[in-house]
């Protein structure tokens, strides 16, 4: 396996562990990106990865809102310079409409076969838009919510991160209800939580972490009659810092989330719950290509 400079920047860069320990794990493991990542967490080498995959990919994220009903869509392209491309922008808008018309959530096998438009399928479109930009375009997924509660979005950095919030509350129009939602939004964008609760944590991510950490503190020598104790007590800091409704509150971090809501349901006199959210980092779980810029060049050039 040919170990790249790339591939050990890339590693470098998600874990802040040395060149040539990255390196060695990526050597170890047969260069397998994921598995080089927990290689070096388990030898305490690489810091936490508890905000999922950083790693990039191009395209956009695109929110569409219409009261309280609103989707969100990845759409994914293989350069920065088509994900600009005015064809390119205007096709995830109209898509974004197309499946805020439907009555889906996120079945992306029914989103397909949807009517984009002039009888021409989301599948068939999508194949249009490849042929016409000549790269690959990915409709990559979607969620839609068409909710009798409080809605509120949130788009960052042009696209690179979107985030849908759901309050349920008897006051939806009050101004600090809706700006609470606003700085949920603005909240899970910086965060990136989990999970909603330690209720809502998925089994096997909590025990991948359990797994983790067990050969992470053997590795640095603590007795193993202690382990599990200290693990649990790991795990439980791994849960206040994973789930959103634990969260130190980003603008105030002396408080948690929950109690943050809280707070502003007694100012309010409001019954304020939140319900669910949802968060698109673009790429996110996608390892980057690493492109040469003279071909996007090139490549932008066929596009006008």
């Amino acid at each position: 396996m040919n170990i790249t400079s790339a591939l050990i920047k890339e590693l470098r860069e998600k874990t802040n562990a040395g060149v040539m320990d990255c390196k060695k794990a990526l050597e170890a493991t047969n260069g397998d990106f994921q598995a080089a990542v927990e290689w070096l967490r388990k030898k305490g080498l690489a810091s936490a990865a508890k905000k999922a995959d950083r790693l990039a990919s191009e395209g956009v994220v695109l929110i569409l809102k219409e009261g309280n009903s609103a989707t969100m869509v990845e759409v994914n392209s293989e350069t920065d310079f088509v994900a600009k491309n005015e064809i390119f922008k205007s096709f995830v808008e109209n898509l974004a409409r197309c499946l805020n018309r439907s009555n889906l959530y996120n079945q992306m096998d029914q989103a397909l076969t949807l009517s984009f438009s002039n009888g021409v399928t989301v599948e068939q479109a999508v194949k249009e838009i490849i042929a016409k930009i000549g790269e690959n375009i990915v409709f990559r997924r979607f969620v839609r919510w068409n909710s009798p509660h409080l809605v509120e979005t949130y788009l960052h950095g042009d696209g690179k991160i979107g985030v849908m919030v759901e309050l349920q509350t008897d006051q939806p129009d009050h101004q600090d209800v809706r700006m609470l939602a606003k700085d949920l939004c603005l909240h899970i964008a910086a965060m990136n939580p989990l999970a909603l609760s330690a209720s809502d944590m998925p089994s096997h991510l909590v025990e991948k972490e359990r797994e983790i950490l067990r050969a992470k503190n053997l590795e640095q020598g603590k007795k193993p009659e202690m382990i599990e104790k200290i693990v649990e007590g790991q795990i439980r800091k791994f849960l206040s810092e994973s789930c959103l409704l634990e969260q130190a509150f980003v603008k105030n971090p002396d408080i948690k989330v929950a109690a943050h809501i809280q707070n502003v349901a007694q100012k309010c006199n409001a019954s304020i719950t939140l319900t669910r959210y949802q968060r698109f980092e673009l790429g996110e779980g996608l390892e980057k290509k690493v492109n040469n810029f003279a071909q996007e060049v090139a490549q932008q050039a066929k596009i006008h």
